[in-house]
């Protein structure tokens, strides 16, 4: 109760003072004072308890598998919104790279809009943040966190709608867009 006071937590809502009757031996009731505990006061109990007690000990090594589980279960959530930002990023550079095409910008012309938006985006050039990660001769976004990866796809959409809304041609235009862009994106991040 010490340690859940200590924790901000209030011991009575983990702590449930309560009587029961308890059947005796003569076939008589007697009531007993008892103590109701939630899942966090029975960690609580574990965490503290002398773990040369098999009660004690059973309940270390239960709590111990719950929050590992609870942590890869975690990991795997945002494993998977990774990937699912990764594959919007995809569509929306896809898309993108149709749209410039139509409007003059070739395959090498791409790469440059896309690696000048990663600078204006993250401070540096795509080759450069690629060396910075560890990851020459794989796509940055494969290595970025969740929040880059949504960055860089938040970007490309503004500048796939303002090039066919403002029918802007040729790589200049369409890179200063994206350049434009990619550092609002930036500033509303920061």
């Amino acid at each position: 109760m010490v340690s859940c006071k200590s924790a901000g937590e209030n011991p009575d809502d983990h702590f449930a003072q309560v009587r029961k009757m308890v059947d005796l031996g003569s076939g008589a009731q007697r009531a007993v004072d008892d103590i109701y505990l939630t899942r966090y006061a029975c960690y609580l109990i574990a965490q503290n308890g002398d773990s040369k007690k098999a009660e004690i000990a059973f309940a270390q090594n239960y709590f111990a598998v719950q929050t590992r589980r609870a942590e890869l279960i975690q990991q795997r959530i945002l494993e998977s919104e990774r990937v699912a930002e990764r594959n919007k990023l995809k569509a929306t550079e896809t898309k993108l790279g149709a749209i410039v095409y139509k409007r003059g910008v070739d395959e090498k012309g791409f790469g440059i809009l896309r690696s000048k938006g990663d600078a204006a985006l993250f401070g540096a050039p795509t080759q450069k943040l690629k060396e910075r990660f560890h990851s020459v001769g794989k796509p940055l976004a494969d290595v970025l966190p969740t929040i880059g990866i949504t960055a860089k796809n938040l970007a490309a959409e503004m500048t796939s709608i303002n090039v066919e809304n403002k029918d802007i041609k040729g790589l200049d235009p369409i890179t200063h867009e994206h350049v434009d862009n990619n550092m609002a994106v930036r500033d509303i991040w920061n």
